[in-house]
């Protein structure tokens, strides 16, 4: 059966075809899911379970390597993007769709080894952009979700 969803390009985005009970999900510009403020499991897989194309099975690969790095992670969603850490100690990872890539966000990446290569204007976070036809090397990702999880959370 063919993917129903389309990627949104405008402020209001596309509707996309829900999956397991979501009913109508809004992607907002660049195909980014529109899922309510949540904690817990739950808002994490109504997100992936929302994302576009392509994007969904690399959102389920990062969800799939987080939990296996980081048994009893904690999850939610917040300002449309998933996020993971430790309950009352704060954030270290969080992933949204672009429009032609996922946008992965260590928030304490200048501290990893090595640095994931995408720069920010804020000094402490780093970046991994994953695109469709390039190769995902989830040996690194997992090394850095790693190391991530043991360096101090953003509280956000």
């Amino acid at each position: 059966m063919a993917d129903k969803r389309t990627e949104g390009s405008g402020k209001g985005g596309a509707k996309a075809a829900g999956k397991g009970g979501l009913g109508e999900v809004v992607l907002l510009s660049g195909g980014n899911p529109q899922i309510a403020k949540g904690y817990g499991d739950a808002p994490v897989q109504a997100y992936i379970a929302a994302m576009p194309g392509w994007k969904r099975a690399i959102g389920e690969r990062l969800d799939a390597i987080v939990e296996r790095t980081v048994p009893g992670v904690y999850k939610a969603v917040k300002w449309n993007s998933p996020f993971y850490g430790f309950e009352g100690e704060g954030w270290f990872l969080s992933f949204h769709c672009m429009t032609k890539y996922i946008k992965v966000a260590f928030f304490r990446g200048a501290s990893l080894q090595p640095l994931p290569p995408g720069a920010s204007k804020q000094k402490d976070v780093r970046y991994l952009d994953i695109y469709e036809d390039a190769p995902f090397d989830e040996a690194r990702f997992a090394e850095w979700v790693a190391q991530a999880s043991r360096l101090p959370g953003e509280r956000m």
